[in-house]
């Protein structure tokens, strides 16, 4: 049993193609036999991992016991599985793309398709959309490289973002704190991440005290985690998919803050940050001035809320990840998952 796994032509590496790079390197350190096919012969280089075996898109020569793994956002490379009669499986990184490509008028109860998802949240959405089960595949979080400092710096607060993510949230948040700001509040100095890469995404998130996540929509967003890593305090919103590992803190200004409608998964740990209800500026300018006073006054609920945060993001590791791969591709071996498409 093959696995070859569609790298879409994105312009720019992306976190969702760097996840689909680590399962042909986990599955090939597992023994599979697995290669990336990138689409217009665009070479792994690119993407910052050149070590991965590349088979060329016009070179495909699927079998009907072959693995063709796909994103959810790219249908139409799930042709050629579907053509050669193989185990057609999309992997659902993010629950808003589930139905983005497929042509008008078709479903996916057409497709004799499996799906995988990145978190329990979207397996839940993958269920409810379709009807059908998708085990989970979690991400990874290096912790060789996301790691937390000795200590970090008293005299400011630093907070870390991401432009990309929904900026306009992120003015909105910014200019209420500004807003509210008195004489004698703290510091803040905001750490705009952009423009690097992981290693220097890392280095920023170390300096960071505060890390505010915007993100939305979101499968199982890695930048909270990331920060959670190197010691950051994490507020924001949880794009839905967050809610894989986000544990709600609770609140000294008297908000609830955000709780999904579904029931959470049990996890080992407890409140790692300030979860506000997806867009809810508001709520996450008091839940940012909250965490600025934490990192002051130095309670005793900021150790507690850091180390929840190392502790979810120690379940979100490169061995988390191989073991996952490793069970359900034994299971497909077994035939107990990805059944060949009917041709």
């Amino acid at each position: 049993m093959r696995t070859f796994v569609f790298i879409p032509p994105v312009h720019k590496p992306t976190g969702g193609v760097a996840v689909l790079l680590h399962v042909v390197e986990h599955l090939r350190e597992l023994g599979h036999e697995a290669w990336a096919v990138p689409r217009e012969g665009k070479g792994l280089g690119y993407y910052g991992s050149s070590a991965v075996p590349v088979t060329p898109w016009d070179t495909l020569d699927l079998r009907p016991e072959d693995v063709w793994l796909a994103p959810e956002g790219w249908v139409n490379a799930l042709a050629p599985g579907l053509a050669a009669g193989a185990r057609c499986v999309a992997y659902v990184q993010n629950w808003a793309y589930l139905f983005s490509s497929l042509p008008p008028g078709a479903t996916w109860a057409q497709l004799p398709v499996s799906f995988l998802a990145v978190s329990h949240p979207v397996a839940r959405f993958v269920e409810q959309a379709t009807g059908r089960s998708a085990p989970i595949l979690r991400p990874h979080v290096d912790p060789a490289v996301f790691r937390a400092p000795g200590a970090k710096a008293r005299d400011v607060v630093n907070v870390a973002y991401m432009p990309r993510k929904n900026k306009a949230l992120v003015d909105q948040i910014r200019a209420l704190c500004a807003s509210r700001a008195r004489p004698g509040c703290p510091a803040v100095n905001w750490i705009p991440i952009q423009g690097t890469d992981h290693h220097g995404v890392a280095e920023l998130l170390r300096a960071a005290h505060i890390f505010l996540a915007t993100g939305f929509p979101e499968g199982c967003p890695l930048p909270p985690l990331e920060a959670m890593a190197c010691g950051c305090l994490v507020v924001g919103f949880p794009g839905l998919g967050g809610w894989d590992y986000m544990r709600q803190v609770p609140r000294e200004s008297g908000s609830r803050g955000a709780a999904p409608w579904f029931p959470l998964r049990d996890v080992s740990w407890s409140g790692n940050g300030f979860w506000a209800a997806d867009g809810d500026v508001l709520d996450a300018a008091l839940a940012l001035e909250e965490a600025v006073r934490w990192w002051t006054e130095q309670p005793p609920r900021l150790a507690e809320t850091l180390a929840n945060g190392q502790a979810a993001a120690a379940q979100y590791t490169p061995e988390h990840q191989r073991a996952a791969l490793d069970d359900l591709w034994q299971r497909a071996a077994d035939g107990e998952l990805f059944p060949p498409a009917r041709r």
